[in-house]
């Protein structure tokens, strides 16, 4: 069965996630989009960087600006494995990207829908959102990887 264009280019940003796990990183992949063109990705390395501010999302919206030289990013769609958080929610209204894809839910950070909306609050841009595209891949992803960090931390 052929991938739909929202499955290939999430199917991306879960590569980007499984690179970052490796990494003792939660995997977590970011790919933005204009058109039919990757313009940048994020993974996530808030411990590698040891800063909180290293979310996929920030990552790839920081290069994205950086490779289309202005803030604007309304013609870009963003696919994340992991539903954003609010940082990253806020990052997603300020840069004005028009469409949101992600993966797997957030229950307990999760500003897209799961724990709260903030794209239903009247802030001046409203994205499109599109969520549980390979939710079970992406969600596989984390599974496995806080049950592999649970078996490490016992075993200490």
């Amino acid at each position: 069965m052929a991938m739909t264009r929202d499955e290939y280019f999430m199917s991306k940003a879960i590569e980007l996630a499984k690179e970052c796990g490796k990494k003792g990183e939660v995997p977590v992949g970011a790919v933005i989009v204009m058109g039919n063109d990757v313009i940048s990705y994020g993974k996530n390395a808030r411990e590698t960087e040891k800063n909180a501010l290293y979310h996929a999302e920030i990552e790839a919206i920081n290069n994205a600006c950086k490779a289309l030289g202005g803030w604007r990013l309304h013609k870009c769609e963003l696919y994340v494995t992991l539903e954003p958080c609010p940082m990253c929610a806020g990052a997603i209204i300020n840069s004005r990207i028009f469409r949101l894809v992600y993966g797997a839910y957030d229950k307990k950070s999760g500003s897209c829908g799961s724990l709260i909306n903030l794209f239903d609050v009247p802030y001046n841009h409203k994205p499109i959102i599109i969520s549980g595209v390979l939710e079970d891949e992406c969600s596989f992803l984390l599974k496995e990887f806080f049950s592999d960090l649970r078996i490490k931390n016992r075993t200490k």
